[in-house]
């Protein structure tokens, strides 16, 4: 994670971005959809019950609930019923010939804009990629609306198929500071201090700081610097290991009310043997923050590295 300024008023803001690894289970059906466009063909699957067929192939229908009965090849064919531009390209849903629901996709307008109602035919990925995105996307086509019914394609050896996909999703973003998040942050990064605002109805101490009181609904007005030390409130063991984790388990997750706060600021509790440390900790235990190094502070909640118990 990084600081930056950005926007029009050159506010703060935080600029970081969230992966989630997955691994898709891909079930028989859509496994054999992705094989069978690595040869240039696309399947979907008839229901019998409903007498509708769907593009990619399903295991079961949406509408009926039964199985979906047959896997069959469908035309490259269709036309759009829907478009959508980003910055990125277009996508749209495409009704292909003798399907009857929409497939979403990427439409090519390399050669010029396609608009709804316009004629599309299938293009591939010069190989096989293990994922819908074989299908690279539909251009525009001059062909005829086909009439051929979809037929049934033989069936795919089990060690043909891909039984998993495994894939990444990033997301980037910029989070605003703000005036209270800003002044919170500017404090912990220049000189290791701690703001909280104060309600002027109720008095209580709100840290982190916020614009309106939580309890009253009253504009906060006025800054109060709180001490780097408190107690728990509640905290957890965490043993279990899992993606995005920023320490290696087990460690300890606590809500910890500062002294001179009415609110409970999170953060992680360290210092201790971790395989004792439902016997040293209790609600109530006294903590203090245990700060980095100032050259290696950057305006963060991370700028305190964690709380370690302290005798009272």
């Amino acid at each position: 994670m990084t600081r930056i300024t950005t926007g029009i008023d050159q506010a703060p803001a935080l600029e970081t971005s969230l992966e989630m690894p997955y691994t898709l289970t891909t079930g028989k059906a859509v496994s054999v959809f992705i094989e069978q466009l690595g040869h240039g063909v696309i399947v979907g699957s008839h229901c019998d019950n409903c007498d509708r067929t769907v593009v990619p192939a399903q295991d079961y229908c949406a509408r009926c609930g039964g199985d979906q009965g047959a896997t069959v090849a469908v035309e490259p064919t269709g036309v759009v019923t829907a478009i959508t531009r980003t910055a990125d390209g277009a996508v749209g849903l495409i009704r292909l010939d003798g399907v009857d629901a929409d497939l979403l996709h990427v439409i090519d307008e390399s050669a010029g804009e396609v608009a709804v109602g316009d004629r599309v035919e299938a293009t591939f990925a010069p190989e096989p990629v293990g994922t819908i995105l074989t299908l690279a996307g539909f251009a525009p086509s001059t062909s005829a609306v086909s009439t051929t019914a979809p037929k049934e394609i033989d069936e795919v050896a089990d060690e043909d198929l891909a039984k998993q996909i495994i894939y990444s999703l990033s997301l980037p973003y910029r989070h605003a500071y703000g005036p209270n998040y800003g002044r919170l942050f500017d404090e912990l990064g220049s000189r290791g201090g701690i703001l909280g605002s104060r309600c002027p109805h109720c008095q209580n101490v709100l840290v982190p700081p916020r614009a309106y009181c939580e309890i009253c609904y009253v504009k906060t007005e006025q800054f109060v610097e709180v001490k780097d030390t408190g107690r728990l409130q509640a905290f957890s063991v965490i043993h279990m290991e899992f993606i995005g984790q920023t320490r290696k388990p087990p460690y300890v997750y606590a809500e910890i009310v500062l002294d001179g706060a009415s609110t409970r600021l999170i953060h992680n509790v360290a210092g201790i043997d971790m395989a004792r440390a439902t016997e040293v900790l209790d609600i109530g235990t006294p903590v203090r923050a245990v700060w980095k190094a100032e050259s290696e502070r950057n305006g963060t909640l991370d700028d305190i590295d964690y709380f370690e118990p302290i005798p009272e």
